[in-house]
């Protein structure tokens, strides 16, 4: 059989997920990822950037300066800011994710794509798996980024996937489950829930032993990434100690944890840490990027369903009442979901002729939003004129104003000329 009709079918595909998203990962268990590669740079509708990784590019300063020169052979102008970097900015992943951002920003190309092939032999480094996470979060909007690994990089999928930043496909299958890998239906059954304050039920009994926070936190950044490493989680959790107390506090954390579901529940393995994958695993994160995934096919004749279902999963925002940096990086993901399937559905109510309906949902939306989003308000103020109600409006608009006034900002724009139809109206 010829592999040309496969490679096609996969190019359907992956055509149609890069024109919905900014990341999107070839699974390593894709039997044909690599002569795809292969046809995608002959074939490709957009300029292409391609890299393939060496053994040098665990270290990010070599790994962004022989990136930015490939970039740089198509684009001559490339990497001006990248090569003003001093030697102490590269231990700022900050400050050279932005300088890479500024030069892709220049590039005058309507779409391109960026493929990162061989990126396993980043594995090892945290510094390239957390510069290649921070610049997914701000990629310019005319980049895709292409990913080929023959593991599944260190990266935070479950959350890149409810924000809608990323896409894993094997083959030509769209990967909606078991994103870490397969269940192996043991009957260890691990429930958890991170979608509200978090708790978690192992074998039907509700686990409330765990000494302290840490051991709690621990097991749920570990589920947030295919694999972590230990000096990964010393900084996460102990960046204010050296290095040998941060590893002392982490074997004590980590026992804690074993003893609280009496399991050895994080395995090390080739160096790394990861959730034992004989236990077979239900978290709420996960089913929330399948049903949002679901709301996303337009195909899908109950996509409205499968929004809903989204809804009823999000009890509360990750991990509630906690501060720590990651997981208010986490949390900005699954709300951004969440909102995105709120908006879905009042959408579909305005297109039924529900405008009352779609206005409840809205007026949810705007009570869970952390930071103050003025195109949900908008949306609202607009219902209310719609509806003949524009006393409300008003004072919604003023609402609007108030908040606006109180973090000292401006008004964005399209708040303006809604205000000024609002006051036309009187």
């Amino acid at each position: 059989m010829s592999v040309q009709p496969i490679l096609e079918r996969i190019n359907a595909q992956f055509n149609h997920y890069t024109s919905q998203t900014r990341v999107l990962l070839l699974h390593p268990a894709s039997r044909y990822r690599s002569p795809f590669i292969s046809y995608l740079l002959e074939n490709a509708s957009c300029p292409i950037f391609y890299y393939g990784l060496g053994r040098d590019d665990v270290n990010l300063e070599s790994f962004v300066r022989a990136l930015s020169h490939r970039i740089a052979l198509a684009e001559p102008l490339f990497g001006e800011q990248v090569n003003a970097l001093e030697d102490s900015d590269w231990s700022k992943i900050d400050t050279v994710v932005n300088a890479f951002l500024a030069d892709l920003q220049k590039i005058d190309i309507e779409r391109y794509m960026l493929i990162l092939d061989d990126y396993d032999r980043s594995d090892s480094s945290d510094y390239v798996q957390r510069f290649l996470e921070k610049l997914i979060a701000d990629l310019p909007i005319q980049c895709r980024l292409i990913l080929n690994s023959r593991t599944l990089p260190r990266l935070p999928w479950i959350a890149m996937i409810a924000q809608g930043y990323a896409v894993i496909l094997r083959d030509d299958q769209l990967v909606k489950a078991d994103y870490y890998g397969a269940s192996q239906h043991s009957g260890m059954t691990l429930e958890v829930n991170a979608l509200g304050p978090g708790f978690v039920v192992f074998k039907d009994r509700l686990i409330d032993n765990w000494e302290g926070h840490l051991p709690r936190l621990l097991f749920f950044f570990a589920l947030d990434r295919p694999m972590i490493t230990r000096s990964e989680i010393c900084q996460a959790f102990w960046e204010e100690l050296d290095s040998d107390q941060a590893v002392n506090v982490f074997h004590v954390t980590k026992r804690r944890l074993h003893k609280a579901l009496n399991t050895d529940v994080l395995v090390h393995q080739n160096g790394f840490y990861r959730i034992n994958p004989a236990l077979d695993l239900y978290c709420d994160t996960a089913a929330l990027a399948a049903s949002l995934m679901e709301g996303r096919d337009l195909n899908n004749p109950k996509r409205i369903d499968a929004y809903q279902r989204a809804v009823d999963l999000y009890r509360g925002h990750f991990l509630q009442g906690h501060q720590e940096t990651w997981i208010v990086e986490r949390r900005a993901s699954y709300l951004a979901g969440y909102l995105e399937a709120l908006n879905a559905i009042a959408d579909h109510w305005i297109d039924q002729g529900r405008p009352e309906i779609a206005l409840t949902v809205y007026q949810r939306a705007a009570t869970l939003t952390e930071s103050f989003d003025e195109g949900i308000h908008r949306k609202i103020m607009r219902l209310y004129l719609k509806m003949g109600r524009r006393s409300e409006a008003a004072a919604q608009l003023q609402r609007v104003t108030e908040a606006a006034a109180r973090a000292h900002r401006e008004l964005e724009p399209e708040t303006i000329l809604l205000g000024n139809e609002i006051h036309a109206r009187a």
